[in-house]
């Protein structure tokens, strides 16, 4: 891990710590468009085809087998009777968490009148048909199961369709629980770019569906990147890069417990975005040879020891330094291990979701404090909000006028319009005046 002092370095240089390392998507696009475009015109048998040749384990076992790519009632009931009690018992805690905070966020719908005779409303409805990409590869995540898979029960979508790869056939059975309790019965066997696929453009005999959700390999990144500007394809959720955590620690933070946050970041894979920020010198050193102590016991100890070859810590005068890099960084998971950190809330402008406190890891809102774990990357969290029960909705904007509404308001449409040159805009107005 690298160390930078803020106080040496440029505004351009601090600008370059915020970039993360590019995807080079053009040659990413190169291979999976043919996919896409294969799944767009000989749907499943096309998904079948390739979930055979790139559906592999981390361990190369065999991907996908078999003809059909529906997980059977058979097979839900399976791995129900054979998921460890602990797992099931786990599972079923973070799901009533996930559900408890998630509904408090159902959108309400409101009324007002604007002027006498006009009145405005605003309503949300579920969307429809939703698709879910949940990651089989190096990890299999039950969690971002119920991550995905609550919110779009809690908003009343009709249909919602999940998509993830199988080892030799078969899905992990706590992924399949975590999928029963969610109510899903439209589970398909196949990961990568040709679920994306199947999932946008459908086939004879599966629909397609409206928006897609969840996070993924550069392939499944980049598979929902073009499905999303493609006409015939769907919307996605957001863009999606390597997971990242960015710590601010101050002289009070434990180094043991900083270090065991910036690890449970960096195992994820060798690309994780893992950053320190303090305003004590020595705490840095100390927490870096945290790193070193803690980093051996691991059993991803090859993709956590790449990611902190690409991680970096910097060394502020204080905290308002550190929340002004932080900001403009906008990381995915921001780590407040300072004293009092919730005086600081208010310093926070750009971050997916954020931990306060010494006693508050990550990897427990990874799984079960309640609050959702997939979140704007990449610098998104400026713009973007991590998944909500709002994000499987839109809302519907109503307008009712009567004769006294279209009268207090005509004047200022008419004029408006003709002062646009929209004649017909006008005249839809006056021609209702004379009768």
């Amino acid at each position: 891990m690298k160390t930078y002092f803020y106080n040496k370095l440029s505004e351009s240089e601090l600008i370059g710590l915020t970039k993360r390392p590019a995807v080079n998507f053009e040659e990413t696009f190169k291979i999976i468009k043919p996919i896409l475009n294969d799944v767009k015109t000989n749907g499943v048998n096309a998904v079948i085809k390739y979930a055979k040749e790139f559906d592999l384990s981390a361990d190369k076992a065999g991907g996908f087998s078999g003809e059909s790519i529906l997980v059977t009632t058979e097979e839900f009931e399976e791995a129900k009777s054979n998921v460890d009690e602990k797992i099931k018992n786990a599972i079923d805690t973070a799901a009533k968490n996930i559900k408890r905070f998630h509904k408090r966020q159902t959108p309400k719908s409101y009324e007002i009148e604007t002027i006498p005779g006009i009145k405005c409303s605003r309503e949300f409805r579920a969307i429809e048909n939703v698709g879910l990409y949940i990651p089989g590869g190096s990890a299999v995540l039950p969690s971002t199961m119920l991550m995905l898979g609550i919110p779009a029960m809690l908003a009343g979508c009709k249909r919602v369709a999940v998509c993830s790869p199988s080892k030799s056939g078969k899905i992990n059975y706590p992924l399949l629980y975590a999928a029963y309790i969610c109510g899903i019965k439209e589970f398909y066997k196949i990961g990568g770019a040709q679920a994306i696929a199947l999932m946008a453009y459908g086939d004879k005999t599966i629909l397609k569906v409206d928006k897609i959700f969840g996070p993924g390999n550069q392939y499944v990144t980049a598979a929902k990147l073009l499905v999303s500007i493609d006409p015939d394809g769907a919307s996605i959720d957001m863009p999606a890069g390597p997971s990242e955590v960015l710590i601010i620690a101050d002289e009070n933070a434990v180094p043991s417990f900083v270090a065991a946050d910036l690890l449970s970041q960096a195992e994820h894979g060798s690309d994780s975005q893992v950053v320190l920020l303090s305003n004590s010198e020595e705490t840095v050193n100390k927490i870096i040879d945290e790193l070193k102590n803690q980093l051996g016991e691991l059993t991803r100890k090859n993709f956590a020891e790449k990611a902190l070859e690409n991680s970096f810590s910097l060394i502020t005068e204080d905290l308002d330094q550190a929340f002004n890099f932080s900001n403009k960084y906008a990381p995915e998971h921001l780590i407040l291990n300072i004293k009092n950190a919730k005086k600081y809330i208010d310093k926070v402008y750009n971050a997916g979701s954020v931990f306060l406190g010494q006693y508050s890891p990550e990897s427990v809102g990874d799984y079960a404090s309640g609050t959702n774990h997939s979140l704007p990357t990449s610098g998104y969290a400026k713009t973007f909000s991590g998944v909500s029960v709002e994000s499987f909705m839109k809302s519907i904007t109503f307008q009712k006028l009567n004769k006294e509404g279209l009268k207090n308001i005509a004047s200022t449409v008419e004029t408006l319009a003709e002062a646009e040159g929209l004649d017909a805009h006008k005249h839809a107005v006056s021609i209702r005046l004379k009768n």
